[in-house]
């Protein structure tokens, strides 16, 4: 599971993505990373021994610096919140008086910054009757089509991600004749198709792992010859990354 990427992301309550991790009866995985520590094992960091819980946290300072700085990050589709707003908070969290940040920034008195204050927290108390709401609906609406959720480094969020878990299925059968561990039969031309096929594709990758070009390739031709036009659209899609050189590939999270 990457942050962003799964309906059970976006279903998780609040005190769970706030720790950053969930856990099951074997492990405990990283919302940020996916990383995943089993249960019952002693991990050793700085020459000091912790259990599985504590070292998940640990796993979270040193590698994310802290959830709220993973969260931050994520685009404005996710967040509501523009870059400016991003931040104040990230200043606001990192304990800067309202004069500190005035100065920081350069923009206007200390009473903007109350006002960007102001602003935040009225977002805060419009989120929670929203939620409330939405909470609700999902009581009463028995027919709600279950749309997949867009993975967290979508490069923009339009029509083609209005597509349900059942349509995604079904596509799927068409693309993928011999199931999913198969070969993809032809590359989509309409674009919500693309998409159902990509996700498929890039759950195939490794995450954590640097490809090189040539790997890459490799892992895409066992699943379609036509490996640079699948390449292109993980990356236009935002499913992968590269270096500007093209030397290294990899999964965005």
């Amino acid at each position: 599971m990457q942050m962003g990427e799964s309906d059970l992301f976006w279903n998780l309550s609040i005190s769970d993505l706030k720790q950053g991790f969930v856990e099951d009866d074997n492990s405990l995985i990283c919302l940020l990373c996916n990383e995943s520590i089993e249960k019952g094992i002693i991990y050793t960091h700085d020459n000091v021994l912790y259990e599985a819980r504590k070292y998940m946290t640990i796993h979270i300072k040193v590698n994310h610096q802290s959830v709220f700085n993973s969260l931050i990050k994520l685009d404005k589709k996710f967040t509501g919140l523009t870059d400016h707003q991003k931040q104040i908070l990230n200043l606001f969290y990192q304990g800067k008086s309202d004069q500190e940040i005035q100065t920081l920034l350069g923009i206007g008195s200390k009473s903007t910054i109350r006002n960007h204050r102001f602003v935040l927290n009225e977002k805060e108390r419009q989120a929670k009757i929203f939620i409330t709401l939405m909470e609700l609906l999902k009581e009463q609406d028995k027919y709600a089509p279950n749309i997949i959720q867009p993975h967290k480094s979508a490069r923009m969020i339009d029509d083609r991600y209005n597509i349900t878990q059942n349509e995604a299925e079904s596509l799927i059968n068409t693309y993928f004749p011999s199931g999913i561990e198969g070969q993809l039969s032809r590359f989509p031309i309409k674009e919500k198709h693309k998409l159902v096929v990509l996700r498929v594709i890039a759950n195939k990758l490794k995450t954590d792992h640097l490809y090189t070009e040539s790997e890459i390739n490799n892992e895409i031709s066992y699943i379609y010859s036509d490996y640079v036009t699948v390449r292109r659209y993980l990356i236009e899609y935002g499913f992968i990354d590269r270096k500007p050189d093209g030397s290294q590939y990899w999964l965005l999270n």
